[in-house]
Formats: structure tokens, sequence, C-alpha cells
């Protein structure tokens, strides 16, 4: 039994701010809880049991040095993180990426059954995984 309740945070360095606020602000709808002068941007996924499940975005202190989207996928730290939706929207997130010219591709979930997935990539190159409903 785990005595963890849930996820807390994950936090991911971005190479650019904006690029990154608008996949993960704009396309998801996570909305940016950190106040406007911290360089650090806190965006709440979810709020189950009243404490927030965050995505957490830091600058890079030198993007050209390190960067996942510079980096072939195999050599990595993240392979990928995933968000659980619903099947409307789903649908609606899918069809939202698409529409940007975003490249979406699709999986059988391993061990799930009875889910939909499709994959895009964050604009530092990180793998997102959505699961919906089927």
């Amino acid at each position: 039994m785990s005595r963890v309740e849930g996820l807390a945070e994950i936090v991911l360095w971005v190479a650019d701010m904006e690029a990154a606020l608008q996949f993960y602000r704009d396309q998801f709808g996570f909305e940016v809880m950190s106040p406007p002068t911290m360089p650090n941007k806190f965006l709440m996924v979810a709020k189950p049991g009243g404490i927030p499940e965050m995505i957490v975005l830091v600058p890079h202190p030198h993007p050209d040095s390190y960067f996942p989207a510079h980096k072939e996928k195999e050599q990595r730290a993240l392979h990928h993180l995933a968000f659980r939706v619903s099947r409307h929207e789903y649908d609606a997130l899918e069809n939202r990426f698409i529409e940007l010219g975003v490249e979406v591709r699709h999986g059988v979930h391993p061990v799930l059954k009875g889910v939909r997935t499709f994959y895009v990539d964050d604009p530092d190159g990180n793998e997102v995984e959505v699961i919906g409903p089927a």
C-alpha cells in the first residue's frame, strides 16, 4: 500500500517560457498559480484533497548546453508525462493539436484497458501523453 496520496508536482526545464506557457496553459487549460513576477511558473492541473497537482515550468539557466529538444529521445532523462482527461476533452484536445499542426501520435496503453491515448511533444521536446476513456 502506497504512503503517497497523489502526485504534487512535475517540474520541467524550459528554454522558452512563453512557448511552454502556450502549450500547457493555453492548450491544456492549466491555471497559472504563481505571481506574474516569479520566474518559475506553477500551473494547477487539478486540486484533489485541497493540495494542487502542478506542472512547474522553470527557465533553464543554460538552455544551449543541455536541453531535451536537442537530444535524441533515448538520451533524455524524462521518458514522458501523462494527463488523464474525460472522453469529451480527449477529442477536443486531439482536434486542437491537429488544428495547430502539432504531430499527434496514437498508441495502445500497455496496462490500462478501455482507454485511448495520444502523444504530442511540448516546445522543449518532452513527450506528453493524453489518456481518456475509449
